[in-house]
């Protein structure tokens, strides 16, 4: 045992050194990230505080002076692009994972369309402008308008959102499955009343993340709307617009200091929004999980 002890010790001592070294290496790699993102926030809160005030929040943007401008239009722009992206995506993402996952036998055909779901996910977002661009501007003559972007931006977030909400269901435990069956429910019934309650916090969880994504993309946004500027709050689907990711953009490309500082202040502002989805998804999940818990 003692001839074992001795020989085990060097060893024990090398893995224990490997193992710190890694650790320290783990961390400086997180000390790196973290570092570099507060680096950028603090920057863009030192530019942009100054010029978010409330005129800047209620005023429409101008191509000529910064003090007259404002992110007013980027802004209901961008909440008319959302309210039609989830309109469209929810219902169709959500009900495909039901029939995914509680509907559809499993055969060749259902392995095909899961993995086209699984690599549509990572098709890179200038793509699914491009399509847009032909298929809702250009086939369908919807034009560049919130309609057009809407259903662009649904495309490319829709397998995030049936990925999630397959997950979601597929975590809701089998035996609660065969207990309603056993009290007699129909299938339609079983998904209804017991699957979908149980996978509400990872549907919607899922959702809201994806919408997120959406949010914050501008390639598409400038395939569909292109870089304009837009003096006037659109009112209908038809309506030309612009959004938060494109105003941003105009202003960085400004060369007046004046405009910087608006772009900095756009970013706090859709920062702002970013954040404030992922804390409704957030409390979301927590208030579901609380009330399946009781």
């Amino acid at each position: 045992m003692a001839t074992q002890s001795t020989k085990f010790n060097p060893r024990l001592e090398i893995r224990k050194l490997t193992g710190s070294l890694y650790v320290g290496l783990f961390i400086l790699c997180v000390l790196v990230g973290v570092v570099g993102l507060a680096t950028l926030l603090i920057s863009v809160l030192v530019d942009g505080l100054p010029s978010l005030t409330l005129n800047f929040l209620t005023t429409k943007s101008t191509s000529r002076f910064a003090e007259q401008s404002g992110v007013l239009s980027a802004m209901a722009g961008t909440a008319w692009i959302m309210f039609w992206t989830a309109l469209f995506t929810v219902p169709v993402g959500v009900g495909a994972a039901v029939y995914l996952e509680e509907y559809a036998a499993k055969n060749k055909f259902t392995n095909f369309i899961e993995v086209n779901i699984a690599n549509l996910a990572g098709v890179p977002s200038i793509v699914y402008g491009l399509l847009g661009l032909a298929v809702f501007v250009q086939y369908l003559s919807l034009g560049r308008s919130i309609l057009a972007a809407g259903l662009t931006l649904s495309l490319l977030v829709l397998p995030i959102v049936i990925l999630a909400s397959r997950e979601a269901i597929r975590a809701v435990p089998w035996s609660h499955r065969e207990a309603a069956y056993g009290l007699g429910a129909t299938q339609w019934e079983v998904v209804r009343s017991v699957v979908l309650p149980a996978a509400v916090p990872g549907i919607a969880t899922g959702t809201i993340l994806a919408l997120s994504r959406a949010i914050g993309e501008a390639a598409p946004i400038v395939v569909i709307a292109a870089v304009v500027f837009i003096t006037f709050v659109p009112a209908t689907p038809l309506d030309r617009f612009t959004v938060l990711p494109v105003q941003i953009y105009n202003w960085v490309n400004r060369p007046q200091p004046e405009f910087q500082g608006l772009a900095a202040a756009g970013i706090i502002v859709l920062l702002v929004m970013l954040l404030s989805m992922n804390a409704a998804a957030v409390y979301i999940r927590n208030r579901f999980q609380k009330r399946s818990e009781e």
